[in-house]
């Protein structure tokens, strides 16, 4: 048996998601011979692999970078799942959304507290002009919603996509079809 290949990606947001995954632990122990988590935050992996079944995106997109992994995330992804509030909507990193990137990293950085007076261009990828939920910047095929989602509603969602059904959400109840 071919096993699912999963792949974890964590854009701009707190990582609750990927904490209320781990919290589905015994149900991943029972099923791990279906998946293999072949990228994720807890994967040491710098490139994101090709032909992935399922990649979960937790966070809201915030910098350039975001949008470049994402490219590619699509690109490589069977489904995606846009994983949380924060993918979902933007959620609390879009609370940013009304001052202006350069205003942000003054306020934030100020010039006094950086070692030479400038502004970190380096290893900050550069803001985007306001912070996106997923969808705005490629297509999603699964929403799971939850600030994080509960873990049960996570577990349901695995079950059904390695039991190959497409989890589709109305309202707050998650649906199998």
């Amino acid at each position: 048996m071919n096993k699912v290949k999963i792949a974890t990606v964590w854009l701009s947001g707190c990582s609750g998601c990927h904490m209320s995954l781990l919290d589905i632990d015994e149900t991943l122990v029972e099923i791990s011979d279906r998946f293999e988590i072949v990228k994720s935050p807890l994967v040491d992996s710098k490139t994101f692999p090709d032909e992935i079944d399922v990649t979960l995106v937790e966070g809201a997109v915030g910098n350039e970078e975001h949008v470049e992994i994402l490219h590619e995330v699509r690109e490589k992804s069977k489904l995606v799942v846009a994983f949380g509030d924060c993918a979902v909507t933007g959620n609390v990193p879009s609370m940013r959304n009304p001052m202006p990137p350069q205003e942000l990293l003054e306020r934030v950085y100020g010039k006094e507290m950086t070692t030479n007076g400038i502004l970190p261009n380096e290893v900050v990828p550069p803001l985007l002009d306001r912070v996106r939920p997923v969808h705005e910047v490629i297509p999603v095929d699964i929403w799971l919603h939850g600030c994080p989602p509960p873990a049960g509603v996570i577990a349901k969602a695995i079950l059904a996509l390695l039991d190959g059904k497409i989890p589709q959400l109305t309202g707050k109840d998650l649906k199998f079809g």
